[in-house]
């Protein structure tokens, strides 16, 4: 197959974030006196922003204003400890460098804030991203096609040879917006079988499959 650009999602792709993700959220639960969340009901959340994994967590009907004033208190602490438990999944280092070493142009593309996106790439990946994007003012999130559009230009690269690589339904979603063909990842937050309903065509369950594709 082969292609000279891949845009990599990071939680569940690249970077196994759950525990943090779940921990995180679970602080700002206690601070404001909800209930916990188990790992799993986590997991179903995220993927779609940190507001919307908040209002998912939250108890149901929950409005606006609390959902603002949750965001306002997990951004920080999140900030502050998404470093704690955080790390590539096997195999993805080995993958990226072997992409890099044979001119591949690389970039991760995120949902999670831009801040924290920005901060776990240069510790877990440094020069290998160029480009890492999050959340940011002024773009839509995933699975509008803006962040994807934003990355390409900071690469200088266009839609021809670019793929785009990702574990959730919002991926499918963001490559079907971007004009993008995809590469599903089975071992993020959703497994083969979601990403298959979600019409996911490529699936791969190692990155040494998903190298192979990409050179």
């Amino acid at each position: 197959m082969g292609y000279q650009t891949i845009l990599f999602d990071m939680d569940g792709t690249v970077l196994d974030t759950l525990y943090d993700l779940w921990a995180s959220t679970n602080a700002v639960l206690r601070e404001m006196g909800f209930p916990q969340r188990t790992m799993e009901e986590i997991r179903s959340f995220v993927g779609n922003g940190a507001r919307n994994q908040l209002r998912c967590a939250l108890p149901a009907g929950s409005g606006d204003a609390l959902i603002d004033e949750a965001l306002a208190r997990y951004r920080p602490y999140y900030a502050a400890h998404c470093r704690e438990h955080t790390r590539p999944y096997d195999g993805i280092l080995p993958m990226l460098r072997a992409l890099d070493a044979a001119g591949k142009k690389l970039a991760v593309v995120s949902n999670k804030p831009d801040a924290a996106v920005k901060l776990l790439s240069e510790e877990h990946f440094g020069a290998l991203f160029p480009v890492a994007l999050g959340e940011t003012p002024g773009l839509r999130r995933k699975p509008e096609p803006d962040a994807i559009d934003a990355a390409l230009a900071a690469l200088g690269a266009g839609r021809a040879g670019a793929v785009y690589v990702g574990d959730s339904e919002v991926d499918v979603a963001t490559a079907a917006n971007a004009r993008l063909p995809l590469i599903a990842v089975s071992w993020g937050f959703r497994g083969r079988a979601a990403l298959e309903a979600a019409g996911a065509e490529t699936v791969v369950d190692t990155p040494e499959e998903l190298l192979k594709l990409c050179l």
